[in-house]
Formats: C-alpha cells, sequence, structure tokens
C-alpha cells in the first residue's frame, strides 16, 4: 500500500526526522495494545475538502501500526447530495429549509449504502462516521458489535436549529462524538471529545519544494514572478468569501503593484461549487491580475508551490470547521490573515502568527500592514511554522486517535480534552 508515493512500510520513521524518534515512540507504545483491532472510518468523498486529506493518511498510518483500518465511502443521487449540502450550510448558521423530499433522498441513500457496507460496519471494533453525509448507518446496523463514533467537522456553535433538531435524532445514539472546538459541539447523551484537525508534513501539498519547482508552477499559471502575490486555496463556497477576498484585493491594488490567486476546486459532494465558481469569475471581471484557478483534486504539488510562491496567504472565511488551509501556509512560513471564525481562530494567534479580520476592509488593512513592514511578515512565518510544528502535525493527531480508542474501549470518562495547544511563539 502507498500513500501520495511514499512507501506506508517504515513511513512512521520519516516523521521521526521532523518530529523527533520520542514522539513516534510514544505512538508505537498506545498502538501495541491496540494492534488486531479492526477500525472502519467513512465519509461522502475520497477526493476534496480536509476529512478526504486527513483519511488519507490516517488509515495507512493506522495500517503501519498494526491496527487494520478501511476507509469506505458513502455515495448517493443528485438529491442527496443536495441534502448534505443544505445540511452543512443549515448546521453553519444558515437558515435552510429542507424539503421532504431531499430528506427522503438522504435517507434512502443511507439504506442503499448500508447493504453495501453493513458486513463490513458490524464486525469492526470501532466505526468512524464522518460529518451528518453517513450518520443514519448506526440506526441500519443493529448487528454491530462495536462502538460507533461521529466525526464533526463542522462549526455547529450556531446551528440552524430545526436542521439540527433532525439530525441530533440520528447522531444521539452514537457512543460518542469528536469536534474540531469546544465551541462546535452540541449537548449529546454520550462522552465529547476535542481532537483538531492537522497536516501530513511529507504529504504532495506540505513537503519542501526547490525554488525552481515554484517558479515553475507560478509561470505555467501566469503569475508574475516580479509582482507581490496574494493567495486564498479553498475549494469555491460562499462561506469561504472569495468574492470578499477580491474586494480586498482591490482596495490594497491602488497603492502597491499585486497579483491575486484564488485557486481550489469542488469536491463531489458539493452540488454548489460551479455556481459561486461563475460569481468569483464576474467579480474578476478583466482584471489581468486576478487569476482565478480550478484546480483538479490531485493538484497537491501546485497548491504546494502557489502557497510558497505567495507572500501572504488570506483565508477570510465567514464560517470555518476548521481550515487545514490555514496550517499548510502556516507550515510554509507565511503569515495568515484570516477569518476571525471557527478553527482559524485556533491557528491565527492574532499580530503573531499572522491576523484575524472581519471585513474585506479589515483584511485590506492587514495586508498593507504586512507588505509595508517586510521584516515583521518574515517574523510571522517563522512563528507559524513553529506553532504548527508544535501543534498541528500529524503524529499528534494520531496520538489523539489512539487515545480516544482507548478511552471509548475502557469508558473511562465522561468527558476527555485531548488537545492541550503548546504556544512555542
Amino acid at each position: 500500500m502507498q500513500c501520495e508515493g511514499i512507501q506506508v512500510n517504515g513511513l512512521l520513521q520519516k516523521y521521526a526526522q521532523i518530529v523527533g524518534e520520542e514522539v513516534v515512540d510514544h505512538l508505537r507504545q498506545l498502538a501495541e495494545p491496540l494492534r488486531g483491532l479492526k477500525v472502519v472510518h467513512v465519509n461522502s468523498t475520497r477526493e476534496g475538502g480536509g476529512v478526504a486529506e486527513i483519511l488519507s493518511w490516517l488509515v495507512p498510518l493506522k495500517n503501519e501500526l498494526g491496527i487494520h483500518t478501511e476507509w469506505e465511502v458513502v455515495t448517493g443521487s443528485q438529491e442527496f447530495y443536495q441534502c448534505t449540502k443544505g445540511f452543512h450550510n443549515a448546521l453553519q448558521g444558515n437558515r435552510v429549509e429542507i424539503p421532504g423530499s431531499l430528506l427522503r433522498a438522504y435517507e434512502g441513500a443511507n439504506e442503499e449504502n448500508a447493504d453495501r457496507l453493513r458486513s463490513s460496519l458490524e464486525e469492526a471494533d470501532v466505526v468512524f462516521i464522518h460529518d451528518p453525509q453517513p450518520a443514519p448507518l448506526l440506526r441500519l446496523c443493529s448487528g454491530r458489535r462495536g462502538k460507533w463514533i461521529w466525526r464533526c467537522h463542522i462549526d455547529l456553535s450556531r446551528p440552524y436549529r430545526p436542521v439540527w433538531k433532525y439530525l441530533r435524532g440520528f447522531v444521539e445514539g452514537y457512543d460518542a462524538s469528536v469536534w474540531s472546538l469546544a465551541q462546535f459541539a452540541q449537548p449529546l447523551p454520550h462522552p465529547l471529545y476535542l481532537i483538531a484537525p492537522s497536516i501530513d508534513p511529507l504529504s504532495e501539498k506540505n513537503r519542501e519544494l526547490t525554488p525552481d519547482e515554484v517558479l515553475g508552477v507560478a509561470v505555467r499559471f501566469g503569475l508574475d514572478p516580479k509582482r507581490t502575490a496574494i493567495t486564498q486555496i479553498s475549494r469555491f463556497d460562499r462561506f469561504k468569501d472569495p468574492v470578499g477576498v477580491i474586494r480586498a484585493y482591490r482596495l490594497c491594488k491602488e497603492y502597491t503593484p499585486l497579483q491575486l490567486v484564488l485557486a481550489g476546486g469542488g469536491a463531489t459532494d458539493d452540488p454548489e461549487g460551479e455556481q459561486v465558481l461563475r460569481e468569483v469569475r464576474t467579480a474578476a471581471g478583466d482584471d489581468p491580475h486576478i487569476h482565478v484557478l480550478l484546480l483538479p483534486a490531485d493538484s497537491h504539488r501546485e497548491i504546494n508551490a502557489l502557497q510558497r510562491f505567495s507572500q501572504i496567504v488570506v483565508q477570510k472565511s465567514t464560517r470555518e470547521g476548521f481550515g487545514l488551509t490555514v496550517t499548510e501556509a502556516m507550515w510554509k512560513g507565511k503569515p495568515v490573515i484570516g477569518g476571525d471564525v471557527g478553527g482559524i481562530r485556533l491557528q491565527v494567534v492574532n499580530h503573531h502568527t499572522g491576523f484575524l479580520v472581519n471585513s474585506p476592509e479589515g483584511a485590506a488593512l492587514r495586508i498593507r500592514y504586512l507588505l509595508k513592514h517586510r521584516e515583521h511578515m518574515l517574523e510571522m512565518g517563522r512563528k507559524a511554522r513553529q506553532f504548527v510544528r508544535n501543534n498541528f502535525l500529524l503524529t499528534r493527531h494520531l496520538r489523539e486517535y489512539l487515545t480516544l480508542v482507548h478511552a471509548i474501549r475502557h469508558e473511562e470518562r465522561e468527558r476527555i480534552e485531548l488537545n492541550g495547544l503548546q504556544s512555542g511563539l
């Protein structure tokens, strides 16, 4: 088995070169009592979005540690994805009325997926169900013998209550749930765990690149090596506010020559992406220095290069579950100007690893400040990389998942927080 071109056997030893032998030894000690366990992860897409990226490294590493781990993906009709996109918007605070026909499509798709996956899921010792899309599977696997955990990657701090009430009926029966931040969590009749996401420093998206590799990608996309570049990497989603980023760019370009890169792709479970992309292209107009790039799901090296080519990375989300593109940019030593929401707050330490903003005008003000104070910009980048090293690499994430499995199998405590952040600033 391979993971993004790296041989899985011995993969942990490669991470030891980054985080140290002691960290990897600790992972092996935690995993030893779990050897032979069968674990299954289920989500709604194998490509596109942070969940798929996390599972692409988490599954191989668990297998290397002797934990038999599988990754299953639910599928559905267009109506199924329309429904789950409505869930996504409603859970993040929008007032979205979901028609009964779409709810029936949602439940019907889960019934079909349960028929296909039931044997694997009912035999598993631990099942992780990611986000709302496959949530009903618990009810549909009455012969299950293991522990089932619902992993929510979404900001549920202020959900639209009718939709959450509907979904709560599916998730309250789980043995536990996992959330990225404490403020995202909703009351449920089972133990709640807090585990922040992470990035893989050895992946194509995060590995070191030579200056020639970075320049080659930039030139291929028509970027000007002599012009300051500001970049936002996100799928085209209104919650990422790409139109607001264009407005911030236009407020700044009056004072200094700039180019803006808005790069991203879609995910198979997001039917709104094409419409948002059209809105972004309309907002960009005929400005030759705004580069709107629709990238294939496997454009990891290109995203890596675009982040490294940029002087400043923006993530001006209005809602955000965690924001792994922030983590990626910080790992590359870039200061991030991010929306003051969700998991971005956990990563961007205001005035230290970047700036938190609430409007296009605020983003423009911070962009102008950094471009005027280059030494501070570089210092922020150095702090950002160290902060990620201490808190948001996959070895920390894997350690917390292993600890969670131990806890849920022994039902030791009602609520456990596994992620104490280390400043290192």
